[in-house]
């Protein structure tokens, strides 16, 4: 039997042979080796429009035939049976069908009153203005004027804060481009947004399969283009949001009855935004502004080897505290208190002094992974080594210029650190300040180690050791009554559970496994910082609250999934309200309103291709999922087989409204024989007297 690929329509099947004769010749059709016998007039009837069969038999396009001279059609046989039932009865049967990929043969055949249909069931549960997690979305902002060029004194590339980050150390320090110097952007643009009906980087993705710097050609430079409006990072503190696009800055914070507003829109910067960190809460630390507005939001922006600082007020004012150069590339960055920290994987650390303003840095083992906690940093090098710094004695050290970087622990197998996270247990007057350290290496090990109150000054001491990964873990969380580890392979992730005993860990956490499963998420060939730091999947949440894990699944998508860390159960999807292809995301706490029982809220904060960022109500959707409530619905409505059923009495026709389409009455339902018209007599008059095709002269 000959076969080939068949092209959508309009294009050819390919050889010659047609179908003569007139209306009621019969057709025979061979679709994926399976046999259909139908009439031509049931293919190309006047009610289903010009399509694929119209041309088909028209002559317009070839055919292919196989030995028994049966039009060959490289199809789904199944789903052509659905079409080919629509095309005799007008009817859909939608049992045991899946919607979309009956839709994508209905946008094959070019079958238009089908895929009408089709996209409107689809799109029963997807509402354009989100389901009930959907919490607000900000408009994206106006791309501002270009900064004056200036002469750089010269700074750090960063790295974006995250509170939940355990490491993405250990992936980037195997990366060639973390040692990138100067100005220009070290790593090409590789993201192509999919499609959507709102964003501009599909040029970007049409002419890349011509050149593989499209936009170069339009704009010039040898640097990659990145679409100006695509957000790389978002970044949030206290009830601040910090947006990096590829040139700029742009952040909103939330205001009393006013939701969240922007209020700091940085100038075009010529060099290429690799990492961002913000705080929200400076005190006095920035002097006020003219107006004696307080100045209490800083944000940092890494490029290239450099970090520069800002600071604004609410009213837009801003300071450009400076520009400092590490002299080495910087992987992360964030604050603790109002301290900034920049670290590299080369082992360089560099903390900035917010008293002083003034930079430090000192050199240590590479560094593979780090965590916070209180008032401590603690850092992960490849010698197998944790290390930690007390911020709050910073200020002693200006005077010998020594961060008092202070070994606290070394792997038995002198592997390297790859992932650590550290719980503090509450202050009491029984256990003390507790310390628990749990920490992944290179070969796959997890190990806890715990620092009880009466040995301070021994050191901590092992308490746990799980060889359950053939890959470096790269992601470990210690939290209130879970350890969470993921190795390299895939996210694979490993739970056990942790039994505490007033507040202390007490047996050995994992003597029984919770769970194990894979967070599976697909990265571009060779992604970009900002790419890396804006896309983490977590885990999220404090350490003694539910944690998830967010998925996203392949690069270009518009959909993420959130997971709890400790099963891998589904809480629920987010989907983008506009279409537009999710570009990085975050999960944060914001603080409650001042208003009585107001309470802190958890978000996903999403940024999108459009230059638009997203929130979703990640608390309501831990809260349905507690009590199996469906966060997406139809709401009492119907579902798409009942609609299917109620769309046999109308047509669909494009509008240019809001709405996706308008209904007018089916032609069926305008007969003579009115006695069973579903149609009242006075809208047939009304529709006939609209429709301009009875306005033409005989």
């Amino acid at each position: 039997m000959a076969q080939s690929e068949l092209p959508a329509y309009p294009g050819g099947v390919g050889g010659s042979g047609g179908v003569g004769g007139g209306t009621g010749t019969l057709v025979h059709l061979n679709v994926g080796g399976e046999r259909f016998s139908t009439s031509k007039q049931t293919l190309t009837g006047p009610a289903s429009g010009d399509h694929f069969f119209t041309s088909l038999l028209s002559g317009r396009i070839g055919s292919l035939q196989d030995e028994s001279g049966a039009i060959f059609i490289d199809r789904d046989p199944g789903l052509f049976r659905v079409i080919l039932h629509y095309l005799r009865t007008k009817t859909l049967s939608l049992r045991d069908v899946d919607l979309k990929q009956l839709l994508h043969e209905a946008e094959f055949y070019g079958i238009t009153s089908l895929i009408q249909q089709l996209s409107l069931c689809l799109e029963l549960d997807q509402p354009g203005c989100g389901d009930v997690l959907f919490y607000t979305y900000l408009a994206p902002p106006l791309i501002p004027a270009h900064e004056r060029p200036k002469k750089a004194s010269g700074p750090p590339r960063a790295g974006g804060h995250s509170r939940h980050s355990s490491q993405d150390l250990g992936r980037g320090a195997g990366s060639g481009g973390l040692g990138v110097t100067g100005g220009r952007a070290p790593f090409p643009s590789v993201r192509h947004a999919s499609h959507s009906r709102n964003s501009s980087a599909d040029l970007s993705r049409t002419l890349g399969r011509a050149h593989p710097d499209p936009m170069g050609l339009l704009f010039g430079g040898g640097a990659s283009w990145r679409d100006p409006l695509s957000v790389q990072i978002v970044q949030a503190h206290q009830n601040c949001i910090c947006v990096a696009y590829p040139h700029f800055v742009a952040c909103f914070k939330q205001k009393e009855n006013h939701g969240f507003q922007p209020v700091f829109t940085s100038l075009y910067l010529e060099h290429l935004i690799e990492r961002v960190a913000i705080n929200a809460k400076m005190g006095s630390v920035l002097p006020p502004t003219a107006t004696g507005e307080p100045m209490n939001t800083m944000i940092a922006i890494g490029y290239a080897n450099n970090v520069r600082l800002m600071g604004f007020a609410e009213d837009g004012t801003r300071l450009d505290v400076g520009t400092f150069n590490l002299h080495a590339s910087v992987d992360q960055m964030f604050f603790i208190g109002t301290q900034l920290v920049a670290l590299s994987p080369t082992g360089k650390i560099g903390v900035w002094n917010s008293m002083s303003q003034h930079w430090q840095s000192q050199e240590l083992s590479p560094i593979t992974s780090y965590d916070t906690a209180g008032s401590f940093l603690l850092l992960g090098s490849s010698n197998g080594s944790i290390n930690y710094i007390d911020m709050q004695k910073f200020p002693l050290r200006m005077k010998d210029n020594d961060l008092l970087v202070t070994e606290l622990y070394r792997d038995p197998a002198g592997d390297s650190v790859t992932a650590i996270s550290v719980y503090l247990t509450p202050k009491t007057s029984i256990s003390g300040n507790w310390i628990e350290i749990a920490y992944g290496t290179s070969s796959g090990i997890v190990r806890v180690i715990v620092q009880h109150p009466e040995t301070v000054g021994h050191g901590p001491q092992l308490f746990q050791t799980f060889s359950v990964h053939r890959s470096p873990v790269i992601k470990v969380k210690l939290s209130e009554k879970f350890l969470v580890s993921l190795c390299s392979e895939y996210n694979h992730v490993r739970t056990w559970g942790v039994t505490r005993f007033r507040g202390m860990i007490s047996t050995q956490p994992g003597s029984t496994s919770v769970s194990s499963f894979k967070i599976l998420s697909l990265e571009e060939m060779d992604p970009s910082l900002s790419s890396v730091a804006g896309n983490d999947c977590g885990p999220f949440g404090e350490q003694d609250d539910e944690q998830v894990f967010v998925q996203k699944v392949v690069p270009d998508t518009d959909s993420l999934f959130v997971r709890l860390a400790s099963n891998g159960d589904r809480v629920c999807v987010i989907r983008s309200v506009d279409g537009t292809t999710i570009t990085s995301f975050c999960v944060h706490e914001c603080e409650g309103s001042s208003r009585i029982g107001a309470r802190p809220r958890r978000f996903i904060i999403t940024g999108h291709s459009s230059g638009a960022v997203q929130m979703w109500d990640l608390t309501t959707a831990l809260e349905f999922f507690n009590k199996s409530m469906p966060t997406s619905h139809y709401g009492g409505g119907p579902n798409p087989e009942e609609l299917v059923k109620l769309l046999d009495h109308v047509e669909l026709s494009n509008s240019r409204t809001s709405t996706p389409c308008c209904v007018s009455p089916s032609p069926s339902m305008l007969s003579s024989q009115m006695s069973n018209a579903r149609v009242k007599a006075a809208n047939v008059a009304f529709l006939n007297a609209q429709d301009p095709s009875n306005n033409t002269s005989e």
